[in-house]
C-alpha cells in the first residue's frame, strides 16, 4: 500500500495551486486578485496572538483584501497597530464593516470571538488551536454549516511547499509504504510565558504541536489510537507546564511519533518531519526556511534515485491560506479542508493531550 486507506491526500490540482500561491508570496499577492476585482473587506478581532502581525501585513499588502480595521484587546496593541496604519475599531464595527473576519486573539478567546463573527454572518479565518475543547469547535461548525459560512483554521503549514511535495511523492508511490513518521516541533519558551502556556492541556504540545497534528491527520486520516506522554521537566518546579512531551499516533499501517518541547536548544532549526517508507526517506529540516532532502530507492517523476535536495517554490507563511480563502469567498466554493476534517484534527489534538 502506498499510503493509508484513510489518507486524505493533497491532489495534484491543489498542489499546483499551492505552488502558484507561494510564487506570489514575495509580493504579498493572492491568487485570484486580478485587476478589476473588488477587494474583499476583511477585519481582525484580536491582535494578541503572535501570528497577527504578519497576517496583518499581508492583508495590507495584498490587492485581494481591503483591511477595514481591527479590534485590539489593549491600549498598547491599539497604539502599535494604529501606528502601522490600521484603523482601530470596536468589535461591533469590525463585524458590521467586514465580509471576512480573522480571529487573532489569545487562545482562550479564539472560539468565543469566532462565534460572534459566525453569528454575524461572516466568513471566518480562525487562529489555531481553534478551541480549548472539542465541544466549542462543534458549536462553531454547526454555526458555519447553518449559515453556509467558510470557517478556515489557521494551521500555517497547510500550504508548505516541502510538505506538499512529500504528499505528492507519496501519492505517486515514490516512497512505497510509509510505515513511520518522526516529527520534532519545539520552541524555547521564555520563563515569563510559562504560566500562560501552562493553562493549556498538554502545554506546548497543544499550543505549538497542533500544527503537526494537523499535518498528520491530513496525510493519514483519523488515528486508530493516540497515546500521550506529557511531562514537566523545566521551570524549576514553579509551574506545571507540560514542556517535554511525546505523542504516538497509530494509523492502520503508519506510526507517527511527535516530540514537542519548550526546552530544546536552537529549537527552530531542529524542527523536522522525517517520513520513512519502504521505498525511501524524506527529511524536511528545518521546516522554515524549508529544506527537503530525499533518499529514494527508485526514481519517481522529477525525483531521481538516491539522495537529492528538492528545489522548492518560494515560501512565505500565511500567504497561501489567505489566498485560498480569498478565492473561495469570491467563487462561493468550499475550502479544500472540510469542516469534517477540521473536527478530526481537533479531536486528535484533544486525544493527544490526554483530555478525550
Amino acid at each position: 500500500m502506498k499510503a493509508e486507506e484513510t489518507a486524505l491526500p493533497v491532489s495534484r490540482r491543489q498542489f499546483l495551486g499551492t505552488a502558484a500561491a507561494m510564487a506570489l508570496a514575495g509580493r504579498g499577492e493572492a491568487v485570484g486578485a486580478e485587476t478589476g476585482l473588488r477587494p474583499i473587506r476583511v477585519g481582525i478581532l484580536g491582535l494578541a496572538y503572535s501570528h497577527a502581525s504578519e497576517k496583518c501585513r499581508i492583508l495590507q499588502q495584498s490587492p485581494a483584501w481591503e483591511l477595514v480595521g481591527a479590534w485590539a484587546e489593549t491600549p498598547a496593541l491599539a497604539r502599535e497597530y494604529g501606528d502601522r496604519g490600521v484603523r482601530i475599531l470596536t468589535q461591533v464595527e469590525v463585524l458590521n464593516q467586514a465580509e471576512v473576519v480573522l480571529v487573532e486573539s489569545e487562545v482562550a478567546q479564539h472560539a468565543p470571538l469566532a462565534r460572534l463573527a459566525l453569528e454575524a454572518g461572516r466568513h471566518v479565518h480562525l487562529e489555531k488551536p481553534p478551541s480549548l475543547r472539542l465541544s466549542e469547535l462543534d458549536a462553531l461548525l454547526r454555526l458555519a454549516r447553518a449559515g453556509r459560512r467558510l470557517l478556515q483554521v489557521g494551521y500555517m503549514w497547510r500550504h508548505h511547499p516541502g510538505l506538499n511535495a512529500v504528499q505528492q511523492l507519496m501519492s505517486a508511490g515514490g516512497m512505497g509504504d510509509v510505515y513511520q513518521v518522526r516529527i520534532a516541533i519545539d520552541n524555547q519558551l521564555s520563563p515569563e510565558r510559562r504560566a500562560e502556556w501552562a493553562q493549556f492541556p498538554g502545554g506546548v504540545l497543544f499550543e505549538l504541536g497542533s500544527h503537526v497534528i494537523d499535518a498528520a491527520v491530513r496525510f493519514f486520516g483519523r488515528p486508530k489510537r493516540v497515546t500521550p506522554f506529557l511531562r514537566t521537566l523545566g521551570g524549576g518546579g514553579t509551574d506545571r507546564l507540560a514542556d517535554a512531551n511525546v505523542a504516538i499516533l497509530e494509523f492502520a499501517r503508519t506510526t507517527v511519533v511527535i516530540t514537542s518541547s519548550s526546552l530544546r536548544h536552537n529549537a527552530n532549526s531542529n524542527r523536522s518531519f522525517e517520513f520513512c517508507g519502504t521505498g525511501g526517506t524524506a527529511l524536511l529540516q528545518p521546516i522554515e526556511p524549508p529544506n527537503l532532502t530525499l533518499d529514494l530507492a527508485k526514481a519517481c517523476g522529477m525525483y531521481p534515485a538516491g539522495r537529492s535536495t528538492v528545489a522548492l517554490p518560494e515560501y512565505r507563511r500565511y500567504v497561501g491560506e489567505l489566498a485560498e480563502l480569498a478565492n473561495c469567498v469570491r467563487q462561493s466554493r468550499p475550502l479544500p479542508v472540510s469542516l469534517d476534517l477540521e473536527r478530526t484534527v481537533q479531536e486528535t489534538l484533544v486525544r493527544a493531550v490526554g483530555t478525550d
